[in-house]
């Protein structure tokens, strides 16, 4: 069975775009160079494919959607940049790590960011 045709089974008639454009490049390559190109595992695409991803959706669509479908956001340190690079230095943000003047600069950045306000780092 395609991905495509395994979403549309699992998520019923209202799949996410999101979910579909996951599904089709899976169809397209594979379930392993998608989860490659996305940088996360093959099981965390095949859950999401499936349906029964148990966490929130919001990263997981923020990863497909700028790794995929090239959405970007606004970043006031990087400008235009996809969702999931802004998602990676939100994650990072989490800690402080003196390991580079870029690393410093995306810590504070991203720590006064609205799309990392309460603490929500991806």
């Amino acid at each position: 069975m395609s991905a495509i045709a395994t979403a549309r089974a699992a998520w019923g008639a209202d799949v996410p775009d999101w979910i579909m454009a996951l599904a089709h490049e899976c169809d397209r390559t594979s379930q392993n160079q998608t989860a490659k190109r996305i940088g996360r595992s093959a099981s965390f695409v095949s859950t999401l494919v499936r349906n029964c991803y148990s966490a929130g959706l919001e990263g997981a669509e923020e990863v497909v959607r700028g790794a995929l479908m090239s959405e970007n956001i606004s970043c006031p340190v990087l400008g235009e940049i996809g969702k999931h690079v802004c998602l990676k230095w939100r994650r990072r943000a989490g800690s402080f790590e003196n390991v580079n003047t870029q690393h410093v600069m995306m810590y504070r950045a991203c720590n006064r960011c609205p799309r990392c306000i309460g603490g929500d780092h991806g």
